[in-house]
């Protein structure tokens, strides 16, 4: 029988206004960002009425994609589709975790502010660059890492897209390096170089602040981003390491897919997921759920 994989975005996907629909059309989703405002008072209006500038600071970022992936998760249930398997990109993987049953919403919604907090301070404090190499294999981009001091692969998102981290006097010769090679780059507009190194201390202080919170075992498959399988074994250290590990998204998918998953269904903001699971496998079906013109064509 097929089977339905639910993912969620991560930080990136951002846009003023996301989630707004999602609010006015369910009430289920409507309760998930009720929840987050009461937590965090201010939340509704930057997902709703934030600027561009405002929604890509990473203190706002992850609060604001994290609830409305929820919500969207939650749109989506309401309708009577529920996943047999979850992942996140990510951010997005604290979205899963919570939806999977590891964590109430509540808690999870107040480790992403943490997480948000920690990864702020470690972007200022070890500042570096990420930029998306494209056309060329992540084996080839691997090389091409190597020979830099501070250069990291950290986004595997499909055979020909894998993102790098590197410093910041780095990363244009990197970038050369990869044109040189037959392939492109772009540098991206993050504000730290995430899942690398440079994001120590922000996996270390995570692991501090888990140790105060209970993971249950999920009740659906959590697919990690640090092993490509499902949660087992140390739940906390998955979610901290997380942090400053690369994100194994391809084979995520792709692990998935051998589990019986022929649908994957993005919930939360925008569809970068969707793009780069076509990519991945073109076989499989592949739709992105963020607003109500997205939920009504939902069969």
């Amino acid at each position: 029988m097929a089977k339905t994989a639910f993912v969620f975005s991560g930080q990136g996907a951002q846009y003023p206004g996301m989630g707004k629909e999602l609010y006015d059309c369910s009430p289920a989703a409507k309760k998930v960002f009720d929840m987050a405002e009461s937590i965090r008072p201010g939340t509704l209006k930057q997902c709703f009425e934030g600027t561009k500038e405002e929604l890509s600071v990473t203190i706002n970022t992850q609060p604001c994609v994290f609830i409305t992936d929820l919500a969207a998760a939650e749109a989506v249930k309401e309708k009577g589709i529920e996943p047999d398997f979850t992942a996140g990109f990510s951010l997005g993987e604290i979205a899963a975790i919570a939806f999977s049953g590891m964590l109430s919403y509540e808690d999870a919604f107040r480790l992403v502010c943490r997480r948000a907090e920690l990864m702020d301070t470690a972007a200022k404090e070890n500042p570096g660059a990420m930029a998306a190499v494209m056309k060329i294999t992540p084996e080839q981009t691997e090389d091409i890492c190597s020979q830099f001091k501070k250069a990291y692969p950290v986004n595997y998102n499909s055979p020909a897209q894998t993102v790098v981290a590197a410093s910041e006097e780095e990363i244009d010769e990197l970038c050369e390096k990869v044109k040189a090679a037959k392939g492109k780059a772009k540098v991206l507009a993050v504000s730290g170089a995430f899942h690398s190194p440079f994001m120590d201390s922000a996996a270390e202080g995570m692991a501090q602040y888990l140790e105060g919170v209970e993971l249950k075992t999920p009740v659906i498959p959590v697919y990690a981003n640090c092993t490509a399988e499902p949660y087992e074994g140390d739940y906390k250290k998955l979610v901290s390491q997380q942090i400053n590990h690369p994100v194994r998204w391809q084979k995520s998918v792709e692990n998935m897919i051998s589990a019986g998953a022929e649908r994957f269904i993005e919930v939360g903001v925008g569809k970068t997921l969707t793009g780069l699971i076509k990519k991945i496998n073109a076989d499989v079906s592949a739709v992105n759920i963020e607003n109500k013109e997205g939920l009504d064509a939902l069969e």
